[in-house]
Order: structure tokens, then sequence, then C-alpha cells
């Protein structure tokens, strides 16, 4: 905490604090004499907030073996001045290809942040939830008995030079009395596995007493959730609520296999309440691990769709697009007319890229593309797509119908399974303006599976692995755009022909497109302008919210 604490004020030169912290996941334990190795780096600057990534590993001195503890994300806040002004930061400028990359996703992980709250609200609220197993009620142990509470004195090596406590320093307190909780459960000493995303309601300072509490909300087959809540008091005043953390603990045998645990019974009313939140919490964490960590090697490669994990399904959209094009291996297969064609293998998997510039406002190309119902006027593979969805204004789903072929003999594609038989997608698409002046816009694709649409006859089901755009402002309101596509099966027939140098149809589609947005460019409207003007002279509003929304609750809490 003291690291990401100097690292953010040489950036600030002022004051900054702990918001928030994003999951945090222990991949491995580290034992006393082993030596901790932390690096943090400032990902992106906003308004008045930034995010910084942590990475903890762990050296055996001994065996000279290192190994990945964890990897975290940080958002801290500048502290207002004394006459109550807000402190901006200094833009970053990312120089490296992955500075480059974590600068982009940070826009993506804060949008996460914003709705983790409202998602459990959500769960709750549609009744998601299982309930308790009352059969069970009699074996199951009281979650009474696993109630902890301690008593902290927050002391001068305890804060930093503005007298507030370290982050770090509650979190550590926070565990300690978790750890208590977690074992009057298990009978056993337990091990931290996952910490949840958190906020900072605010500062706690030198001289304060930390009330910590911390119990058992719900035990599952072989992991517990203990939540802890800590409030600050001094000798006067009424307590202060200064964060809430909810911790995943399990217990491994002798092999470093998860245990079964006990079934946890809990107490009537806010008992109850904290027992179906653990179980919204969990299903959160088994989307996320899901969706963000799906393998593009594994089939099928889509992903149900549903609107509790609709926020996950746009992250992993858009961030999969934005790896894509940061990668630094690209090769030129072909150009013509300035219309370049570049592959990449990585992983047994081919993709391809293709980008050209046009004479065409970044922001207007943008809105064209983005209507993906417009495409099958340009592009020859698109013969029918139509919206299903309109889930927000940035993430829509849509039925897109191409012709089905397969790879036949020296790289010609024919059709599939007989003539007449066509192809379908089920298409997330996710879109993007910049959050920055550095950023491009984007227009990620990417198969989902719908209960309302499932493979019906006539047509092949096919998927796309990760598929887009990228549109960047170059010089004189022209635009560079990119096409991306992560050839899997049924899409790479489409494109082995112009790899192979047998045909330029890539070209034919780009001239098709750059023609359709010269033809459009034109007929922007003045609220889709005063939007660009917005949009380039400043953040985001999603950022502008986040940053207000921070500085409010930290601002309260020290009145």
């Amino acid at each position: 905490m003291r690291l990401r604490k100097r690292l953010t004020e040489r950036l600030a030169v002022c004051p900054c604090v702990t918001a928030s912290m994003d999951d945090i996941h222990f991949e491995h334990t580290i034992s006393v004499g082993q030596v901790v190795n932390i690096r943090a780096k400032v990902n992106r600057a906003f308004n008045t907030s930034m995010e910084v990534g942590i990475r903890v590993s762990c050296e055996d001195l001994f065996s000279d073996r290192h190994w990945k503890v964890c990897h975290a994300y940080a958002t801290f806040v500048t502290q207002r001045t004394n006459t109550g002004e807000r402190v901006f930061l200094k833009p970053i400028v990312p120089h490296t290809q992955k500075e480059k990359l974590e600068y982009s996703l940070a826009a993506e992980r804060r949008r996460v942040r914003m709705v983790h709250d409202d998602i459990i609200k959500d769960l709750l609220s549609h009744a998601c939830i299982q309930q308790a197993n009352s059969s069970a009620a009699d074996s199951a142990v009281a979650a009474v008995k696993t109630r902890v509470e301690s008593v902290e004195l927050v002391l001068p090596p305890h804060a930093n030079h503005q007298v507030n406590t370290f982050g770090g320093q509650i979190m550590a307190w926070m565990v300690n009395v978790a750890m208590i909780a977690a074992s009057r459960l298990c009978q056993a000493h337990p091990t931290l596995r996952t910490i949840d995303m958190f906020t900072f309601r605010g500062p706690s300072q030198v001289g304060d007493r930390l009330l910590l509490k911390a119990i058992v909300n719900n035990a599952f087959k072989n992991s517990m959730e203990v939540g802890v809540r800590a409030e600050a008091y001094q000798e006067e005043g009424s307590n202060r609520h200064i964060n809430s953390a909810f911790m995943i603990f399990e217990v491994l045998d002798k092999h470093g296999k998860p245990c079964m645990l006990p079934r946890i019974r809990p107490e009537p009313l806010e008992g109850e309440r904290r027992f179906q939140e653990a179980i919204a919490r969990k299903k959160i964490r088994l989307d996320r691990k899901y969706i963000i960590s799906h393998k593009q090697c594994e089939f099928p490669l889509s992903v149900p769709w549903d609107p509790r994990n609709q926020v996950y399904l746009s992250y992993n959209n858009v961030s999969a697009l934005k790896m894509l094009a940061a990668r630094n291996k690209w090769r030129i297969s072909s150009e013509k007319d300035k219309v370049r064609l570049y592959t990449l293998e990585h992983k047994s998997i081919l993709s391809f890229r293709v980008e050209s510039e046009v004479d065409v406002p970044a922001y207007r190309a943008f809105s064209l593309l983005a209507e993906l119902s417009n495409r099958p006027s340009w592009d020859k593979h698109y013969q029918k797509c139509e919206l299903i969805h309109r889930v927000d204004d940035d993430d829509f789903l849509y039925r897109v119908v191409t012709p089905s072929v397969h790879q036949g003999a020296v790289g010609s594609p024919t059709v599939s399974k007989g003539e007449g038989i066509l192809q379908d997608f089920i298409l997330l698409a996710s879109k993007r303006k910049p959050c920055g002046s550095r950023d491009p816009y984007v227009i990620a694709l990417r198969s989902v599976t719908l209960p309302t649409h499932p493979p019906t006859e006539g047509f092949n089901r096919g998927e796309i692995l990760c598929a887009g755009f990228t549109i960047l402002e170059t010089q004189s309101n022209m635009s560079l755009i990119s096409y991306y596509n992560q050839a899997s099966p049924e899409v790479l027939p489409y494109i082995s022909t112009d790899i192979a140098g047998l045909s330029s149809s890539f070209y034919h589609t780009f001239c098709n497109c750059s023609q359709y947005l010269s033809k459009n460019k034109m007929h922007s409207t003045p609220e889709e302008e005063t939007r660009q003007h917005t949009a380039t002279n400043m953040d985001s509003p999603i950022c502008d919210s986040e940053d207000a929304s921070l500085s409010v609750a930290l601002d309260n809490s020290q009145k």
C-alpha cells in the first residue's frame, strides 16, 4: 500500500487516497522466509482518479524458484484542496505496446466497477437465487458461532504522512478477523483464495479505533464466504463505516485439494439477506471466471447471453478485440491501392486484419459502421442482419445470415452441404467511444447463444471468436479503419484465398465499405457533431461520473 501511494502521488503531485480495489485472486500462498516482490504502475489517469496495476510474485531463495501470487487493480483519487477544489490529473502517455493495451483496457475495467453493485441487486430482485436447504438445517453450523469482533487502535506507524490509515493496514486487520471466523466454521486452518471487489467509503486517521466485525455468510461445497465490516470511531461521535469486504476461504488437505465444508445456518433476517447475497456474488464470480477466461480452442465457443452476465460479456468482447489489435507480430500478406491485409498466427489460431485510411471523420465512420443492420448494403458476405435485442446504448444482439462454405480443393471456397444452405450467427455487438484523445472508436463482435434463437433447420450455426473494427482519427478529418477477425472454421474460407494470394475479395469489400462511408459522411446530425465535439475535448461521461461519485463518497465520509 505504501508503494502504491508513493507511486500515485508521484503522478498527481498532490495527496491521494485509495478508493477501491478490484477482485484479488491468490493463485499461490507465501510462506515465512520467502521473498515477496511487488510491482506497481499507473495504467491510466482519468479526471481525478487513476488505475494502478499491481503484480505480486514470490521467490524462494534456496530453490531459486519464482511464481506469481496475484495481480490486482486499485483505484486512487486525488484529495480536494483546502478550499474544496477538485485536483485534476495530468494525462498519461503510454509508450510500449503493453502500456497502450493496459491504458485502453482500463476504461473497460472502469465500466465493470460502476455496475458491480447493481448486478447483485438485480440478481436478488429477479429471484435467481437458490433457497437454503432446510433439510440440512439440523446438521448445519449456526452462523452466529462464527461471529468475531475486534478493536484496533490506529497508531502513527499505521498511517501515511497525511495521518490517514493505510488501506493495506485496514485490509490486513480485516483478513485477520475473517480468518478467525472461517476457522470457527471449519475447525481447521483456512486458506484465503479471493477478495471480492470493494470500495473504501472513507478514511480513518491516527487516534481512531477500528471496530472489525466478521461472520461466515455462506458455506458452499468447498469454499466459504466471510463478510467483514470495518467501522471507525473516537471517544466522542458515532461510528463511521469505513469499508466492507467479502473474502473466500478454502481448507486444503495434505495433497492441496479443497476439503468438504459443513453447511451454515444463517441468522434470521439480516443473516438470511447475507446468505442470499453470498450466492449472488458466487454466481458473479463464476460468470467472470467462465466468460473472461474462456479458451478459444474450446467448443462451443459461444457463451450463453444473460442480462446478468451482460457486463462481463461486453467487457470480454471489447477487451479481446483490443488485445488482438495490440499484438505486434502482424505480417502483411498483400496490399492493393493502400488497402492492406495482415495475418497473425498465435497458438494455432490464424487472425487477419484489413486496414485502410478513408476520407471520413472518425466519429462519422464509427456511427455508420456501428449500425450493423446496414452492413449487407456493402458487404456481400452479409446477406441479412436483423436486430434481435437492444441491450443498452452500447450493446446489441444481432442475427447475421451469410453463405455457408467450407474449404475445397486448392483453397477454393465451396458451398457446404449443398447449394442454398445458409449459415447464421448470433452476435453480441459492443461499441465504445473514446474515453480519451488517444483511444480509438471500437466496434467489437463475438458469438453468443440465446435460448430464444436456437439453431434452426436449413441453417448451419456458425461462431465468431473475436471480430470488429477500430477507428482512429488521423489528420484533416481522415480515419484509419482496421477490421480484425480471428478466423474460426466458419470464417476462414471467406478469406483463405486472399491470404494465399489467389484473389483480392478483401480489397473489393473494403472498397465497398469506403464508398458507403464516403456516400454517407455528410449526413451526420447536429446532435452527432455536438457529441463528437464533447468527446474530443473531455473524457467520457462515464469517467466523469465515477470520479464524481468517488469524490463525493470520500468527502461525505470526512464530514
